[in-house]
């Protein structure tokens, strides 16, 4: 028998991980690496870089093909650029050892998904897989259940659920816990099912569920681009060395108190900018 799921609140996340030792310099902080796509496909992996860069991640940096380099150079100042083509650029990248979390998915773009992904698993660092990076093994999801590893974090909105776990996909509507649970053991790794009641499962059949509904609820997330800053809070908590299940749910917890904190007339690039606020009232 399964245990009950977590309710996730303010008193069930590490608090006091997310401070900052202020003895520590950046890399004691991690270093991500966002990868994007190509010209007029960046914006998506800008805004999940940008979550990671403020929820603490000590250095980003964003890897982009080289005909996408001067459209991101012209939007970002912090958050650094490389330049990153195909999966031997990518190897060669990751044998920097202090980028110790990797983000693959928004606008990433399905051809360049399939280069990457395998390089990203194939080096063991822990490794958020959304968007594009789902949906480009849609047509053979064992493939891709076969490199994952205990790093990774899996974050699904339903219609991605569906196209990677088609049997399961129908018993969502009944049972989104089991069907979530089910999931992760399969893909062995975390999975983050979004929604109104984000869902998130361990491969052993442990799980927390953060209820953004009722009086608790967060409608202005319902936006483009807010799950491409959710996969970047989590990104930039796992690359502080968060393990995967705590940064899933921290993330998914701040993510709505943003979206909470700011209110109406939100839109996806307002989640990071919100996020100090929610900081000084986490008392951090």
């Amino acid at each position: 028998m399964y245990k009950v799921p977590r309710q996730i609140t303010r008193d069930t996340i590490a608090l006091k991980r997310l401070a900052k030792d202020p003895q520590a310099h950046k890399y004691a902080h991690g270093h991500a690496l966002i990868l994007s796509g190509g010209p007029g496909r960046g914006g998506a992996a800008r805004m999940a870089a940008r979550g990671a860069l403020r929820v603490g991640a000590g250095l980003v940096t964003l890897g982009v093909p080289h005909d996408a380099l001067a459209e991101n150079a012209a939007q970002v100042t912090a958050i650094m650029l490389r330049e990153i083509g195909d999966g031997g650029a990518l190897a060669r990248a990751l044998q920097d050892a202090r980028l110790n979390a990797l983000c693959l998915g928004p606008g990433l773009g399905q051809a360049r998904a399939r280069a990457l992904v395998p390089v990203a698993l194939a080096a063991r660092r822990a490794c958020l897989l959304d968007a594009d990076a789902l949906t480009a093994y849609m047509n053979n999801p064992a493939e891709l259940f076969e490199s994952l590893h205990e790093n990774c974090v899996l974050t699904p909105h339903e219609g991605e659920f569906a196209r990677l776990f088609a049997d399961l996909a129908p018993r969502l509507a009944a049972d989104r816990l089991a069907a979530t649970r089910a999931a992760a053991k399969r893909a062995g790794c975390v999975v983050l099912l979004k929604g109104p009641e984000t869902v998130i499962a361990t491969p052993d059949g442990q799980a927390a569920i953060h209820d953004a509904t009722g009086a608790r609820a967060a409608p202005w997330l319902a936006t483009a681009g807010s799950g491409d800053v959710l996969a970047g809070f989590i990104t930039g908590l796992m690359v502080r060395g968060f393990a995967p299940p705590e940064a899933a749910e921290t993330g998914a917890f701040l993510h709505a108190e943003c979206a909470r904190a700011f209110g109406p007339g939100l839109i996806a690039e307002d989640l990071p900018e919100v996020l100090p606020k929610v900081f000084r009232t986490l008392a951090l």
